[in-house]
Formats: structure tokens, sequence, C-alpha cells
């Protein structure tokens, strides 16, 4: 069993960005997918609140787990004291970073309670209203405002931000020149770690596929089947139901006839 004092700290992910070592990382939402993510060597997870448990910290064994705090639509957090008692109740169960989309004010109350938050820069979906789904940052003034989002997490001590959707020299440009922890989503090979749903690489997307995921097996043609069995299989127990077939002498629990007759004298019968 992993223990906590083995697992990777946010020293040791700050380290890996020192030493230029790439991070990969995933977002899973079972424990199967928290455990071959474990097994295959993945750094880190995101975890959304609503999927974290023991159970799930356990799964993902030596991988270091980002809790997605619940925001907006998705949660019921609206103060900053919400926010931070959610991280110090994740916290417990062995989350070792935690997403906040809140504002920065927010943000910065969990960071001076000590907690290692990751924010959302670039293309985000939590408001995506207000940009459209596109990439963010292709024009030098908005770039430039990617650029000071990035600086104001900095200056409220963030941890780090998932980078999403934007031009690839500027990924690199500001994983290069920031402490943060730059989490790329479509920010090109220059971000810090490199960040896929589960379900991309799995090949089982529910929706969208974004032009960044990646697809390195077809789950959904294996769901397929396993649902078309799973359907046969069904159908093959009702018909033994049906034409008595099942339950067989074998799936009885028999009953010696002396004891069985002594039941019924007992009843007057």
């Amino acid at each position: 069993m992993v223990h906590k004092n083995t697992r990777p700290s946010v020293a040791d992910i700050r380290a890996m960005k020192a030493r230029g070592e790439m991070i990969s990382m995933l977002y899973v939402t079972t424990l199967d997918e928290a455990a071959a993510a474990d097994a295959a060597g993945v750094h880190m997870l995101s975890i959304e609140a609503r999927f974290f448990s023991p159970a799930m910290r356990e799964a993902a064994g030596r991988c270091f787990v980002q809790v997605g705090l619940p925001f907006g639509q998705y949660g019921d957090n609206v103060t900053a004291e919400d926010y931070l008692r959610a991280a110090f109740h994740f916290q417990k169960m062995g989350g070792d970073s935690f997403y906040c989309a809140a504002s920065f004010d927010i943000q910065k109350t969990l960071c001076d309670n000590h907690v290692p938050i990751v924010a959302h820069v670039g293309m985000n979906p939590n408001i995506v209203t207000w940009t459209g789904w596109r990439a963010v940052g292709k024009t030098a003034s908005e770039a430039r405002r990617v650029w000071d989002h990035v600086k104001k997490l900095e200056a409220i001590g963030a941890f780090g931000a998932e980078l999403e959707v934007v031009p690839d020299k500027l990924g690199a440009f500001i994983s290069k020149n920031t402490p943060l922890i730059m989490l790329g989503m479509g920010a090109g090979p220059g971000a810090d770690a490199q960040y896929l749903f589960a379900e991309d690489v799995l090949g089982c997307t529910d929706g969208h596929k974004p032009r960044h995921a990646k697809t390195y097996r077809n789950f959904a043609a294996e769901y397929a089947r396993l649902q078309t069995e799973r359907i046969a299989a069904f159908g093959e127990f009702v018909a033994d139901v049906n034409s008595g077939a099942y339950p067989a002498p074998q799936h009885n629990v028999p009953m010696d006839d002396g004891e069985f007759a002594s039941f019924k004298a007992g009843l007057g019968l």
C-alpha cells in the first residue's frame, strides 16, 4: 500500500519542472481508470470531487491527485469559506492539490491557508459563454491577457494552472517564464504537463472530441460488444426461466426426504 509520505508532493512536482521532466496527467472518473493510470506510471490525475473517495485515493496509488472543487452550476460552493471547507475535507481524504475556478479573492483565501490550488487559464469551459469554444491567445492583446492572468496567479501563491487551448508558442513561453506548473490541454509540447481525459485516450468520448485529444484504444466498440453480449445473456436467462430450465438441480438446496416428511407430519399433513 502506498503511504502518503511516499506519494509525490507539491515539492516533487515542482522539482520535475525544474529538471525539465515532462509530466503526464489524466482526468479519470473510475477506480479502474485510476488504478490503470497508477500501473502505467501516469504522474498526475485530475479527479472531480464527486468521484473522489478514500477508495479512489487508494486506487490512484503513487499518482499525484488534483481534486476538482465543485464550481458554479456544478456544486454548492459559493463563498471562500465554502471552498476552504471543501478543500480541507478532500485534503483529509488524500487530495494533493485542488482545482479552483472561482474568483481571485477566493483562490487567494485558499492560498493564504496553504492549500495548493490549480487555477484555469486560456479557454475555460466553466465560463465559455464569454469566449465561445475557441482557442484563446491568438492575438497579441489576448495573449497579454492570458499572461497577466498567470502573473496574478503567481502573486496570490497558486501552485499551478490548467492551460487550455492556447497557441503552442504562447504555451511554451508562459511555461518557461513562470514557477507555476502549467498543465497543458491543447497548449503545445512546451507546457509542463500534457493533460488528457481518459475517455479520449480510451476512445469512448461522450460528445465532442477536442482537437488536442489523442485516442489510443477503441473502448466504444468494446463497450458496444459487451452490451450486445449482456443483452444476449439476459435474454437466455429469461428463456430459461420461462422454459423451466433454470433453476436446475445443481442450483437448488437439497433436503433429506425423511426430514421433509417429519416437517409435514408436524403440520399435520
